[in-house]
């Protein structure tokens, strides 16, 4: 588990990013963090990874405070920046000096995520595209079978086809026993990955609900004309119409999926009131 208690955080000479954040994060999920630029995304998943500090507040991750830097925390930990550094090695030179940190490092399974990616060990790192680079560290840590998996915008740099087997693989490597967090803008990438949503806005969890929740309680509901009922919540001009979230109504199944980019607009414009739905 993952739990943030009070916490704190703010950089030198900023007014405070977090206050009195709280987040509770169980295994076995696949978690879709969603904010808006600056809203704190990187610095929240760097506090989970023990890249940054609270300043007040506890962050926990198991049993393991991630600010103590424990040797055992960071072999059962991997954090996938947005920005990716690789060194000057052979993809085989890299495993062979990184894979040691990670005691259930699965080398069969890695050889067969980059094979599938089309990826050759005798690569040089420094030589591949951004987007092949993406692939290997994917690759990397996913094999690593580490508990606690964060992935910062991961599917920028892949191609559509990539991406399709990025979510292939990323499906398969979800167990009871493991947390996957996705932070992303290309919702559209992991719609069908991301189990529950975490949206985070102006330093605060703004909405934390499995989508099976959602489903619950919301409608997503193309029109052909604006609607103007007064049970529309929120509406969005799309190709065809326009797509609204409605209050989901007993007994309607004509619904379409759940659209993550229209609940993400939804949310930041909302004045409370799909918010005051799922407290009800």
């Amino acid at each position: 588990m993952i739990h943030l208690d009070q916490l704190h955080y703010h950089y030198k000479k900023s007014k405070a990013l977090f206050s009195d954040l709280n987040l509770y994060i169980e295994p076995g999920h696949i978690y879709g963090l969603l904010g808006r630029n600056g809203a704190g995304k990187t610095t929240l998943l760097r506090l989970i990874g023990g890249l940054l500090f609270p300043k007040s507040g506890t962050c926990e991750v198991g049993s393991w405070i991630p600010s103590d830097r424990h040797p055992d925390f960071l072999s059962d930990i991997f954090f996938m920046p947005e920005e990716i550094y690789v060194p000057n090695l052979r993809v085989e030179q890299f495993v062979q000096n990184y894979a040691p940190f990670y005691p259930r490092f699965d080398r069969s399974q890695f050889d067969r995520f980059i094979g599938t990616f089309g990826i050759q060990t005798d690569q040089n790192m420094r030589k591949l595209s951004y987007g092949q680079k993406k692939k290997v560290m994917l690759g990397f840590g996913l094999a690593t079978r580490a508990s606690v998996l964060i992935l910062d915008e991961p599917t920028n740099g892949l191609d559509i086809p990539s991406k399709a087997q990025f979510r292939q693989l990323l499906a398969e490597s979800i167990n009871e026993d493991r947390i996957i967090i996705l932070s992303t803008h290309q919702v559209r990438d992991v719609s069908t990955l991301i189990e529950e949503v975490i949206l985070l806005d102006e330093g605060r969890i703004l909405f934390h609900q499995s989508l099976a929740g959602v489903s619950e309680k919301l409608s997503f509901r193309i029109h052909q004309r604006e609607p103007e009922t007064a049970q529309v919540l929120y509406a969005e001009r799309i190709p065809g119409g326009y797509m609204a979230v409605e209050p989901r109504q007993a007994g309607a199944y004509d619904d379409t999926d759940i659209d993550l980019e229209i609940l993400f607009n939804a949310l930041i414009t909302d004045n409370g009131t799909i918010t005051q739905l799922f407290k009800s």
